[in-house]
């Protein structure tokens, strides 16, 4: 019961960070000011990183487990679903929001940077609907247990 409940933790907290990203964070980047915004980005970057690090590793080993190892009573599909939700999300950070960020640490075009903010709150909306869902079944799956 620790590793369902350790993956429900993990992926509960990355759904209430990821819809505020995606409501309040994001949005506010456009108010940044130009002179500010490639070292506010950079930093952004970076102090991200310490706090998605950890429960993005938590939440995926987690998942993983539970495929190779799932619960009595639970059956390996329902971790299987999960696990390729989750797949969905990882790959949309790597090709689509890091490299925005990437762009975005690097423009000084005031008129180019607010596309790729734009682009990114909008291309964002995969990893929110992706980690609500991981978040449903997460549950379901503790309440399979």
């Amino acid at each position: 019961m620790v590793v369902p409940l350790l993956h429900l933790v993990a992926t509960a907290a990355m759904v209430g960070l990821i819809w505020f990203v995606q409501v309040v964070h994001y949005p506010l980047f456009r108010a940044v000011g130009d002179d500010r915004f490639v070292a506010y980005e950079a930093d952004h970057q970076r102090r991200t990183g310490f706090v998605v690090g950890p429960l993005m590793a938590a939440e995926g080993l987690c998942a993983l487990w539970l495929v190779v190892d799932p619960p009595s009573g639970v059956g390996r599909p329902l971790p299987l679903v999960a696990l390729g939700v989750l797949g969905v999300v990882h790959t949309s950070t790597v090709f689509l929001q890091v490299p925005l960020h990437g762009r975005l640490a690097v423009v000084t075009d005031p008129a180019e940077r607010r596309r790729h903010i734009d682009r990114l709150v909008g291309l964002n909306w995969v990893r929110t609907v992706g980690w609500s869902a991981r978040g449903v079944l997460a549950a379901a799956l503790v309440v399979r247990v």
